[in-house]
């Protein structure tokens, strides 16, 4: 009887395994194929490099499992793309949308009318890569300005310090290309034309990650979110 009993309870839980094996599968696969279908809803709605993309929404995954972010919203700037080409996109993953896509300046020490160059340190006036996390509201010398903070040490952990913020500036803009040929520069932050700056920062303020794009090697080797 005992030995009955005892073959009973094997085979229970070898259909035990068999079946939580299964179920973990069929929800890996899933997972899967909502990333899948994410994916290629936004990049059939954006212009925005496949590869960007991916490592945004890759990015996003990571933070959100590690309990640093709720939001189902990413900002995305790509600093490999001139000035003169609207480089920041506003998505929300939940909706499958873009939400914005705009101008968005970078620091003078980052370069002219393309970025080549970044930074984590004060004083640099140049941009940061990375993953950051936008924070509260403010009125400063640009008006209604956002909070960032970097996310990852040593790449852009100092953006709060050197006050980097999304703020509005008078020289981003279309009329700005059209005198100049560029885009104006900040001293690092990622400015925005006034009619697009306050909707954008209304929108994405108090939780939500800014996704900072470019090919820099040593970030994309030692990122703990890629």
């Amino acid at each position: 009887m005992k030995y009955q009993q005892a073959k009973f309870l094997s085979l229970l839980s070898v259909f035990l395994i068999i079946f939580l094996s299964f179920f973990v599968i069929q929800q890996g696969q899933a997972a899967v194929s909502q990333e899948n279908a994410l994916y290629q809803s936004l990049s059939a709605k954006s212009d925005l490099n496949p590869k960007v993309l991916n490592l945004a929404l890759k990015a996003h995954k990571k933070a959100k499992t590690k309990g640093i972010t709720r939001s189902n919203l990413i900002t995305v700037i790509d600093y490999s793309l001139p000035s003169t080409q609207k480089r920041l996109w506003v998505f929300d993953l939940e909706k499958k949308k873009m939400v914005y896509h705009t101008h968005v300046a970078h620091g003078s020490g980052s370069g002219v009318n393309y970025a080549k160059t970044f930074s984590n340190h004060p004083n640099s006036y140049q941009s940061s890569v990375g993953l950051f996390l936008t924070g509260t509201t403010y009125q400063g010398k640009h008006g209604r300005s956002l909070n960032l903070h970097g996310l990852e040490k040593g790449i852009n952990s100092n953006a709060y310090q050197r006050r980097i913020v999304i703020h509005s500036a008078k020289y981003v803009g279309e009329h700005f290309i059209k005198s100049q040929g560029r885009l104006g520069r900040s001293h690092g932050c990622p400015a925005l034309s006034p009619k697009m700056a306050v909707p954008i920062i209304n929108k994405i303020k108090g939780g939500v990650l800014l996704f900072s794009y470019y090919p820099e090697p040593y970030w994309l080797g030692h990122s703990s979110f890629l």
